[in-house]
């Protein structure tokens, strides 16, 4: 790799990230970025392994070195947060998460010194908040958004609690987790850093992690402190007091992160601000009803509302028809609060900051769909990104069975539609005929 210019260097390595599902768009910002988080040499070296799970062995064969001189800089990239480790049946493996959420936001998810942080975070509100092509293409490329909000558990009344499953609860994720992190929130670090800082003072020690990811944070580099399952729902009830949104991976089982988001800095709940009515991220399966007969007025819930979907509108007069004079509901109440249902993530922060109870969170009556795993998130963008083909034919990435089989077995699962999209993408005759095969048993 000697003959590689500095400039190749971090081009080999953008190209690199752009190959998975979830890239990065090339500016020169986002190469300053690389520069600060990579040294050339550990550009040159992240740009040759695989996008998806490795083994020490697999990365030496690549790097063509010794196992031993792998694992030092295997760790050392570890150290760093350019790679995360996990163990898979007694043997160590090894993934590049991708940027969000992933390396860009490891970055800024603890103090440290050596890099420049204040400098970093200007870079990363020049790259997200200034520069729309990142946030564009993380949250609205596909169809199958990278995050899903949480519903505010303690909002919900007794009959609506009996109907929320428990992958659409917080708790019942912290309650899964082998190893809960707990980290700095990266977005308003940023933001501080960047001279934009959060305009509601929000507690920064909020973002939670699990299992692997969480692990591997904690051991390498002290970018999560492992903590209780008691300490993850403390940060819950924190966030909650705060006005702050749970958005967590969009998945059902075992996500890897959830984080705890407040309007002004969190990059998702500003596209949602910015490119209303288009949802960056997958809502709840709850939407706010607001009780004319008891709201007030007053204007609190329009307030909170982490994207500006309340508004308060003037009352139309209700003489004969509406409530008594004199009773909360009454036509003198100049103004009552009305949602608009087309943005609302039913998050459920406005039911909890009502004075007189008159929001509500009331099921939707159409569900969103939630992927199972990671492995179905990634094939489901894959296909609607049409990048299905970088994501099993990156041969390093894709040597064994086992991670064909995955995929497979999650395409298997798809509807038609999507088979049909992933066999086009493909071009394969085996896909082709397994799809076929697959199918015609299913009919039977």
């Amino acid at each position: 790799m000697g003959h590689l210019t500095t400039k190749d260097a971090y081009k080999s390595l953008e190209e690199r990230i752009n190959w998975f599902t979830q890239g990065a768009p090339p500016s020169e910002t986002l190469y300053k970025i690389l520069q600060v988080l990579y040294t050339e040499k550990e550009a040159k070296w992240v740009a040759l392994l695989p996008v998806r799970p490795f083994t020490l062995k697999k990365a030496a064969k690549i790097w063509g070195t010794t196992e031993a001189k792998a694992e030092k800089l295997l760790d050392h990239l570890c150290e760093k947060a350019l790679l995360v480790d996990s163990d898979y049946h007694g043997e160590r493996q090894f993934v590049m998460p991708p940027p969000m959420a992933g390396f860009i936001e490891f970055a800024l998810m603890r103090t440290r010194g050596d890099i420049d942080q204040k400098y970093l975070g200007e870079l990363y509100y020049q790259y997200m908040n200034v520069e729309e092509d990142f946030v564009k293409d993380l949250f609205f490329a596909t169809e199958t958004r990278l995050g899903r909000v949480y519903v505010q558990e303690p909002v919900l009344t007794n009959d609506k609690t009996n109907h929320i499953l428990d992958y659409e609860r917080a708790t019942h994720i912290v309650e899964e987790a082998k190893y809960i992190g707990l980290g700095l929130c990266y977005c308003r670090h940023k933001a501080y850093h960047a001279g934009h800082p959060c305009e509601i003072d929000a507690p920064w020690d909020v973002c939670l992690t699990f299992d692997n990811v969480a692990r591997s944070l904690a051991e390498h580099g002290d970018y999560a402190r492992l903590i209780s399952k008691e300490e993850a729902k403390d940060v819950l009830e924190r966030s909650y007091a705060s006005n702050l949104v749970q958005i967590g991976e969009n998945v059902r089982e075992h996500p890897a992160f959830i984080c705890n988001c407040c309007g002004c800095c969190c990059e998702a709940l500003q596209a949602a601000r910015r490119f209303s009515p288009m949802q960056p991220v997958a809502t709840t399966n709850y939407i706010p009803k607001v009780s004319l007969e008891t709201c007030i007025g007053c204007g609190k819930c329009a307030k909170v509302c982490p994207i500006l979907a309340i508004f308060m509108e003037e009352n139309v007069s209700t003489a004969g028809n509406g409530p008594a004079e004199g009773s909360p509901g009454s036509s003198k109440r100049k103004k009552h609060a009305v949602v608009d249902t087309e943005i609302c993530l039913g998050c459920g922060v406005c039911a909890r900051n009502c004075p007189t109870k008159a929001i509500e969170l009331e099921r939707r009556p159409v569900q969103i769909i939630t992927p199972v795993n990671s492995t179905h998130r990634f094939v489901l963008q894959a296909i609607e990104k049409g990048t299905l083909q970088n994501l099993v034919f990156d041969n390093q990435a894709f040597a064994n069975h086992r991670a064909m089989a995955a995929v497979f077995g999650t395409i298997l699962k798809l509807p038609p539609l999507k088979q049909a999209l992933a066999s086009k993408q493909f071009k394969s005759v085996y896909l082709d005929r397994l799809l076929s095969m697959y199918n015609k048993y299913e009919k039977k």
